[in-house]
């Protein structure tokens, strides 16, 4: 087992330091620069280049590359060029809340998709199996922001239960922030529960015709023993995976839903970040979303072995 961890970790060093160069380059390959930007146009030549020595931007690629990745190891992202805000502690605000909504929705998602694909995978073939499948993909088949700005019609516009625009932070007001937030994890439950059941039921099927799912069914036991005392733990460790590079998925692509929401999440800053052209936060931003994806990724294989005693190097 800690073999097996200490692998894991191994493999997510190099994997981030990769995806650092990555984002580096890329940022550089933006044309434009960012002391001018800061400046303004009006801006003297000799206060650019005094800028752009300060920020290191007349030193070679490799050494800014170096002098940048210091500064992301010791917590220094950078200054926004628009707000002059420092870019991590914005970064961690905003990820505040887009974490909020991602987590909730997989949760509940997964709450739903996990027994239904499992109930599936049980009357296999039968109208119950049916209707899960069709459900499935459906839901699958329907574009995040399509479903989001029919629900903001129907429940926002039309009923007039819910808020339309804006977000209410949960330590402000618990009451406010739940109504805001109703529509986007509903949204997010909807079109993440498709693939959650149909990777459940495909992983139970597998698992049920296996020797001893047909040894405890002679021994006499009930099917409701036999999927869930026998079988579902065998059987979650594929959906687990799969619900691990959702949670990643969303974390980094939210976007969409933030946009159609007007929720000020880590999407909705990236998005403002491109538009500004504001590097240090495109970068910032780019750079954590990837970190985030590689921790979860990292959190599910560790928390694998706990489903799969056979993983255990």
């Amino acid at each position: 087992m800690v073999r097996f961890i200490l692998s894991r970790l191994a493999t997510a060093i190099p994997t981030l330091l990769i995806v650092s160069i990555t984002v580096f380059a890329l940022i550089r390959l933006i044309p434009g620069d960012p002391a001018t930007l800061m400046l303004g146009d009006l801006a003297q030549p000799g206060q650019v280049e005094a800028l752009r020595h300060q920020m290191g931007l007349d030193q070679p690629v490799i050494v800014q590359y170096l002098i940048w990745l210091g500064n992301v190891v010791s917590g220094d992202f950078g200054q926004s060029i628009s707000t002059h805000q420092a870019v991590l502690p914005l970064i961690l605000e905003r990820f505040s809340v887009s974490a909020t909504i991602v987590l909730l929705a997989v949760f509940l998602a997964s709450l739903i998709a996990v027994p239904a694909g499992m109930f599936a995978a049980w009357r296999q073939d039968r109208f119950g199996d049916i209707a899960v499948i069709a459900t499935s993909t459906l839901l699958l088949s329907i574009p995040s922001f399509w479903l989001g700005l029919m629900m903001l019609m129907v429940f926002g516009l039309w009923l007039g239960w819910l808020p339309v625009v804006g977000y209410v932070p949960f330590g402000r007001d618990f009451t406010g922030a739940l109504l805001y937030t109703i529509m986007p994890v509903a949204t997010l439950v909807m079109v993440e529960s498709g693939s959650i059941a149909r990777m459940a039921r495909a992983s139970t099927i597998e698992v049920a015709r296996l020797d001893y799912i047909t040894h405890a069914r002679a021994k006499g036991l009930s099917e409701p023993a036999v999927m869930w005392r026998h079988a579902f733990k065998n059987a979650f460790a594929p959906t687990w995976t799969l619900i691990g590079l959702i949670l990643g998925s969303l974390l980094a692509n939210i976007a969409v839903i933030e946009t159609v929401f007007t929720i000020p999440g880590l999407g909705r800053l990236l998005v403002d970040g491109i538009y500004a052209r504001d590097y240090p936060v495109v970068q910032g931003c780019m750079l954590f979303v990837a970190f985030i994806y590689v921790v979860v990724n990292l959190a599910v294989d560790l928390v694998y072995p706990l489903l799969d005693p056979r993983v255990t190097t």
